[in-house]
């Protein structure tokens, strides 16, 4: 496994409850996620036919694709319907400071 380095790339105070944000870190594109008090991070692109997830609606922990209507659940990764396709996750953290910081490869 390769080794991570942590990349700060936005406060949490900016990311609301049951919000969603994307970043660019290392070249890619990050979907950030704030539910139930955690926050989570992922390919910001629909597994289907790698439409923008940002563009997509959150309603709860359920992420909808603004392409196709797929849904995710974005507290587990995995897709709902359909359910054969789940989310890219990208490790991700919250620092002692309040800020949110994504894993790339050193």
């Amino acid at each position: 496994m390769a080794d991570l380095a942590y990349v700060p790339v936005l406060a949490l105070a900016r990311l609301r409850e049951t919000g969603m944000a994307a970043v660019s870190v290392g070249g890619r594109r990050v979907l950030l996620v704030h539910v139930d008090g955690d926050v989570r991070a992922y390919d910001n692109r629909c597994p289907h036919r790698a439409w923008p997830l940002e563009r997509g609606t959150l309603d709860g922990c359920v992420l909808t694709c603004a392409n196709h209507r797929w849904t995710f659940d974005v507290a587990t990764g995995r897709g709902l319907d359909p359910g054969d396709r789940d989310l890219v996750a990208v490790p991700c953290r919250v620092d002692e400071d309040g800020t949110v910081a994504v894993g790339v490869e050193a």
